[in-house]
């Protein structure tokens, strides 16, 4: 059954490699600061950087958490990134089976 939902976002978050989101996922989990992350390989990513139109494979990092957290997962997020400019966008949460929201409370600080 999902029910209405208010306080969980989930973080979407590339990065250049598996070992890469690997990192950072464990670290993110293991801190609390997420209480899942799903790692998705094989993204092909097109997109402007410095004024040229490129054409890279990416990994995508699939976070959820409590909105709350949001932040210092961002910021965690750059310190363990090699690029630059990471990606790191939240989206809410408006429905969701509540066991599973009840576990990312429990699984988060």
């Amino acid at each position: 059954m999902a029910d209405r939902a208010s306080g969980h976002v989930v973080v979407f978050v590339t990065a250049p490699n598996v070992e890469e989101a690997e990192g950072i996922g464990k670290k993110v989990v293991a801190e609390k600061l997420a209480a899942c992350c799903n790692i998705v390989p094989g993204l092909k990513s097109i997109y402007t950087w410095k004024g040229q139109l490129l054409t890279e494979g990416e990994v995508l990092c699939i976070f959820k958490t409590k909105k709350v957290l949001f932040e210092r997962l961002r910021d965690r997020v750059v310190e363990l990134h090699s690029y630059d400019v990471p990606e790191v966008i939240a989206t809410e949460i408006t429905s969701g089976l509540q066991d599973y929201l009840r576990w990312i409370d429990e699984a988060t600080t």
